[in-house]
């Protein structure tokens, strides 16, 4: 379990984490859902260790790591452009962390997920020859040898559209349940977190709006923020996820 504890964050005096406490439990997707300047990527970076806390706990399985370096964690991200090496392929693209712990994954590890993300074809190809969600598949393989604790995805699916968005969603789905690995993502994006997620966090002004299944958001949102900015964004959209949610949206919107 991951347990964060009245953390707090500031950057030259004004706070963008104002106390975030919350549980993550093992193998649990939670999306981090929030408007630009929320506190949702410090959150990200405060969890990862690229950046310190300036109060408060981060505790994994009970082991305090609010003061371990970044590099000691066992936590890894895929960033939002992908940071693919250009100059290798995607064999040795997905295997570069190896080299310095060849005894992370074995052979066979390797070549189940290669299998599982559907990379047997590209293996011989540059980055530059891959469509976006093909780089994203590249992405969580090599991050995913490397057999992190927690994975960490900072807007996974924003430059990706149609069915190849919802191709990445099954194989996140797929590799968190498969690996009974905790995944963390951040996005700006309401669809993605409702439909991607066990349970989603919306951040509003550096505190915790609301965290709660997706089906709890929709049909009981705490307060008229989450309220406001699921239902404009959703109508903005105009996507699938107002379409299975329809009849819950009208009522609440009647209610309002």
């Amino acid at each position: 379990m991951l347990s964060l504890k009245n953390v707090k964050k500031s950057y030259d005096g004004t706070p963008v984490l104002k106390g975030i406490s919350l549980d993550i439990e093992d193998g649990e997707i939670v999306s981090i859902l929030g408007p630009s300047g929320c506190g949702k990527t410090t959150l990200l970076n405060l969890i990862l260790g690229i950046i310190e806390a300036d109060e408060g706990q981060i505790l994994f399985n009970g082991k305090d790591l609010t003061n371990v370096p970044m590099e000691k964690r066992g936590f890894n991200i895929v960033f939002q452009d992908y940071a693919l090496f250009p100059n290798l392929n995607v064999y040795q693209n997905i295997t570069y962390g190896l080299r310095n712990k060849p005894g992370i994954s074995t052979q066979e590890e390797v070549d189940d997920l290669i299998r599982l993300l559907g990379l047997e074809e590209h293996l011989n190809k540059r980055s530059g020859q891959l469509s976006g969600g093909q780089k994203q598949r590249v992405a969580l393989a090599r991050t995913m040898v490397m057999k992190p604790k927690i994975l960490l995805l900072d807007e996974p699916l924003s430059a990706l559209d149609g069915v190849i968005k919802e191709s990445i969603k099954d194989r996140i789905r797929t590799i968190a349940k498969e690996y009974n690995l905790t995944t963390i993502i951040v996005t700006h994006d309401p669809e993605e977190a409702l439909t991607l997620s066990d349970r989603v966090m919306i951040i509003n002004d550096g505190q915790i709006a609301q965290f709660g299944d997706p089906e709890e958001i929709i049909s009981k949102p705490e307060n008229g923020f989450v309220q406001r900015f699921i239902l404009n964004q959703l109508e903005i959209k105009k996507n699938n996820i107002y379409k299975l949610f329809a009849g819950q949206f009208q009522a609440q919107m009647q209610v309002s």
